[in-house]
């Protein structure tokens, strides 16, 4: 589905629930970076999904839990940065992912154009947890791009302090995945 203005809607999701998160600023500036025709829209209610619970799967569903279905559903792609929780992804993105693909439709995540990117103070970047994020991912059957990967090690020294990404290395990573998580969309045909 697109906006009316013909853009590329893509669901911005962040792995952390922090205030001062740098998964959460790489998607800020992936919303400045964003192609011409494309409109990223960061997801600010993760932390408010209640934990997965089959019990609740009726109707009707958790309020939060039907907004992020309302917005996944309409999105053209999917963004996702993901801080490493003991080498994989946090639980908030993981429960994400678990109510949405429990939705009738899978909140649309089957065939669904999907980045992972993610930023951390540590060495390795968060690569270990990218590496777990497609494949939950690919399980749900989003499709996954392979690259650019977009790996912003020691992310403390990347970014100011107003959170703004300032490496340029980063940030032309960043447009590259963005230009193909675009080209990604248009060959899928929304």
């Amino acid at each position: 589905m697109t906006t009316t203005t013909d853009e590329y809607r893509v669901l911005a999701l962040s792995g952390s629930l922090r205030t001062n998160s740098y998964n959460t600023a790489l998607l800020r500036a992936a919303r400045l970076l964003g192609t011409a025709s494309m409109s990223v829209q960061v997801y600010p209610g993760l932390g408010d999904l209640p934990l997965y619970n089959q019990d609740l799967e009726q109707d009707p569903l958790p309020a939060a839990v039907r907004d992020l279905h309302q917005h996944m559903s309409r999105a053209d792609a999917l963004l996702f940065a993901t801080p490493e929780h003991n080498a994989s992804i946090p639980a908030a993105l993981k429960n994400a992912i678990d109510w949405m693909s429990r939705m009738p439709d899978g909140a649309g995540m089957a065939g669904k154009p999907a980045a992972v990117t993610s930023a951390s103070p540590g060495a390795l970047g968060g690569v270990r947890a990218q590496l777990a994020l497609r494949q939950t991912l690919a399980g749900v059957g989003a499709d996954v791009l392979t690259g650019p990967e977009v790996i912003v090690s020691h992310a403390h020294e990347r970014f100011d302090a107003a959170g703004e990404l300032t490496d340029e290395f980063s940030r032309k990573l960043l447009v590259e995945l963005l230009t193909a998580l675009e080209l990604r969309i248009e060959q899928r045909g929304r």
